[in-house]
């Protein structure tokens, strides 16, 4: 069915609700898998992750006579989806080998493998599984966010938090060709409108991820940009809130 989108203008509104600079409900646990060195799950709106962090683990045996050379720990991305986590069953179990998910894998793994401090591991792997409960837009992003705070679980150093959002473009305007930003698209939105998705590495405007998959005029590549950056930012606030409460909680457990 297609996105309705001619109320947009008329109520400032889209069809969930939300104004254009609004987030979906962010919900993120960490510390959800006690077997795991570290784990979280997080909720973007209606897209649903868990993700495990195993490792750092020293490479043993053949595997690291071939990689005897390497002084850095070496990322690995494995990303499992749910044959009940979209709205056509019969690809939503396809997972690895699917070629929109080996490039999440890739995306993921060599935005890490810049961000860790992989340098302290060397002879090592860090092994980052994501689990896709639920997907209903910003699956990138989501999986960027809960990989984080895993990492963060798991007492992997990093330089600072890597975050995600994603934004998009609504149709012009009749009689324009005025675009307007939207900040957080639900899958929806993603199936209609030109978006991207960016990542930023801390409270600044350093972009450490940046993919789009659908066409956009340069001159509205910017705007697109901005208020993802915001977004991230806006995200930045609400993941340190939840490894600051899991931090208190844990030294309260000490204490006590």
């Amino acid at each position: 069915m297609p996105l309705d989108t001619s109320t947009y203008h008329l109520a400032l509104l889209r069809l969930d609700g939300r104004r254009w600079n609004e987030l979906r409900r962010l919900h993120a646990q960490i510390s959800t898998q006690a077997s795991a060195d570290g784990s979280s799950y997080l909720e973007m709106g209606n897209t649903k992750v868990i993700c495990t962090i195993a490792g750092p683990a020293e490479v043993r045996g053949a595997a690291r006579r071939e990689g005897a050379e390497r002084d850095n720990a070496v990322v690995t991305v494995e990303i499992g989806i749910g044959g009940f986590s979209g709205v056509d069953r019969r690809g939503g179990g396809k997972g690895r080998g699917d070629k929109r998910t080996t490039e999440m894998q890739n995306t993921i793994a060599s935005t890490f493998q810049s961000t860790l401090f992989t340098h302290l591991y060397p002879h090592s792997t860090i092994t980052i599984s994501l689990h896709i409960l639920s997907q209903d837009g910003s699956l990138l992003a989501a999986c960027l966010n809960a990989a984080t705070l895993a990492l963060i679980d798991a007492g992997v150093p990093m330089s600072d938090y890597i975050v995600a959002c994603t934004s998009g473009l609504t149709p012009p305007k009749s009689g324009t060709e005025s675009a307007d930003p939207l900040l957080d698209l639900n899958g929806m939105e993603e199936q209609e409108l030109p978006w991207l998705t960016v990542g930023t590495l801390g409270a600044g405007e350093r972009v450490s991820v940046l993919v789009m998959e659908s066409r956009v005029q340069a001159g509205r590549l910017e705007g697109l940009l901005a208020v993802g950056v915001d977004g991230c930012k806006q995200i930045r606030e609400i993941l340190d809130g939840v490894v600051r409460r899991q931090g208190k909680r844990v030294l309260e457990s000490v204490v006590s």
